[in-house]
């Protein structure tokens, strides 16, 4: 039997590489990297000491739904100037949320359109304000699809490994 230890990294397809890529180093704080002499458009980033995001450009459709989601412990600022840039998503997931582990996840648009799910520590301090924001919603996500397929449990965490 096989066995996958570790995500190595997540490739976004982008439909403008330069604006793309100064979000995640700007915005995000991500660290350039470089990547392969490549024939079409791609920039790499680092994400820790072992895990990547790469960015390449195509004409692709981006998905609704489909995304990376990424650890900070600036969920507070990450918050805030995401609310300003106007690029807080609620529509693919719900609102921002504290989940049952502690966690605070929220959803943000690239500017290609991408996806990506930002998730504070599970004991992390949140600012208060956020609670009483237009943009928060206690409980988790409901779509009301009620089909409850899946391994699921109360106990439900994203740090595991903490």
């Amino acid at each position: 039997m096989s066995k996958i230890t570790s995500i190595n990294h997540i490739t976004l397809i982008v439909d403008n590489l330069e604006e793309t890529a100064r979000f995640y180093e700007n915005e995000l704080g991500l660290e350039p990297l470089a990547a392969f002499e490549f024939d079409y458009p791609a920039a790499f980033f680092k994400i820790n000491e072992t895990q990547q995001l790469h960015l390449s450009e195509w004409e692709d459709a981006t998905s609704f739904r489909a995304h990376v989601a990424l650890n900070t412990p600036e969920f507070n600022h990450i918050f805030r100037r995401s609310k300003e840039l106007g690029i807080i998503d609620i529509k693919p997931w719900g609102r921002v949320r504290r989940l049952p582990d502690g966690a605070m996840q929220m959803f943000i648009r690239d500017p290609a359109g991408n996806l990506v799910e930002i998730v504070s520590g599970t004991n992390d301090d949140i600012d208060p304000a956020i609670f009483e924001d237009e943009l928060y919603k206690d409980g988790i996500y409901v779509s009301g699809r009620n089909d409850f397929r899946g391994y699921k449990s109360a106990n439900a965490t994203l740090h595991h490994g903490e």
